[in-house]
């Protein structure tokens, strides 16, 4: 059976380790200005001999697949990209992805130096134990929007999260989607004996008031200039954007159409994506935000259900109407309107 015409990564090609999810694993790909061996080899850090991008690979780290029971293959991942994701967004608005080939031997490779990592307690402990597919032919070729080759630039990012209230909340209600559920969360984990987690309301984020925009952006990590991220984000094309399909795509909640539909997997999607800013320190170049982690959700593995059965615990624990004292002060606009 002939190969798709995707790329291919070259057998010579070295990557270094930078950051790992549940599912999937980001690395960098490198050369060696001189390289004294062949076939590919893995790195767990930038350290070490001193590595080049190959030019046809600037500006894209390759993001590989781990092996879960849920997991996705890459070409259905990317079909999903292009047909469902793609259409909604201008190019520079997307964290992009292209399908590459991975040369043989690769993964296991990866594998090896995952699992000495391990053992050099040079991997996050809650990723422990889960290595990369050996069965997946393909890499995807991803937007870098790291700050590696451009370090006079500041990254920040964010996930936006509900733009707008849940068309299941009750009309009372005093926080919206995000916050409700933050505050379940937060009450679980000081029963727990745990932290609570503060962040923004993703409405202050959509907000026609600049004051609003800019107590929001407070909490968002990766930029100390707190003012000057919030002039960025106030009516943002992206954001807004973003706001107009989840506006369009808001059959969600209890009585939108089947948590398996299509539909809903798309709503949700656009719901739980991730925003990266890059723009220089010096405030004299372009700034770039992109929209990433836009995988198209799925129902299966009982998500569809869980779906359901959370929007049911916000609403029956009181959750959106913010009754209980015993969290810190919600930031939820609706709290303050």
């Amino acid at each position: 059976m002939t190969k798709p015409a995707f790329l291919e990564l070259p057998a010579g090609a070295q990557l270094i380790y930078l950051a790992e999810g549940g599912a999937n694993i980001i690395y960098r790909i490198a050369s060696a200005p001189s390289p004294s061996h062949i076939g590919p080899t893995v790195i767990h850090s930038a350290s070490g001999p001193h590595l080049t991008v190959p030019p046809e690979f600037k500006g894209k780290l390759l993001r590989l697949r781990k092996e879960t029971k849920t997991g996705i293959s890459y070409q259905e991942i990317a079909r999903n990209f292009d047909r469902t994701i793609r259409p909604l967004f201008s190019p520079e608005e997307l964290v992009d992805q292209e399908l590459v080939y991975l040369p043989n031997g690769l993964v296991q490779r990866c594998n090896e130096q995952l699992s000495a990592a391990e053992h050099n307690g040079e991997r996050p402990k809650k990723r422990q134990g889960v290595y990369l597919s050996v069965t997946e032919p393909c890499g995807l070729l991803v937007t870098d929007m790291t700050t590696h080759c451009t370090p006079d630039t500041v990254l920040a990012e964010l996930k936006p999260k509900w733009l707008m209230q849940s068309p299941s909340a009750p009309v009372n209600a005093r926080r919206c989607r995000t916050c409700a559920l933050r505050d379940m969360k937060n009450h679980q984990s000081r029963r727990a004996g745990g932290a609570e987690e503060l962040s923004f309301c993703p409405l202050d984020l959509v907000s026609d008031k600049f004051e609003n925009v800019l107590r929001a952006a407070k909490y968002v990590k990766g930029s100390e200039d707190q003012a000057r991220l919030a002039r960025i984000l106030y009516r943002n094309p992206t954001l807004q954007k973003l706001l107009t399909h989840q506006k369009a795509m808001r059959d969600v909640g209890l009585h939108g159409p089947s948590a398996q539909s299509r539909e809903q997997s798309l709503a949700m999607t656009l719901r739980d994506c991730t925003m990266f800013i890059k723009f220089p320190r010096d405030e004299m170049g372009p700034v770039e935000i992109r929209l990433g982690d836009l995988d198209l959700k799925t129902g299966a593995g009982g998500k569809a259900q869980y779906w359901l059965n959370l929007e049911s615990q916000l609403i029956g624990e009181g959750w959106y109407l913010g009754n209980n004292s015993d969290l810190s002060p919600s930031e939820c606009l609706l709290q303050r309107s």
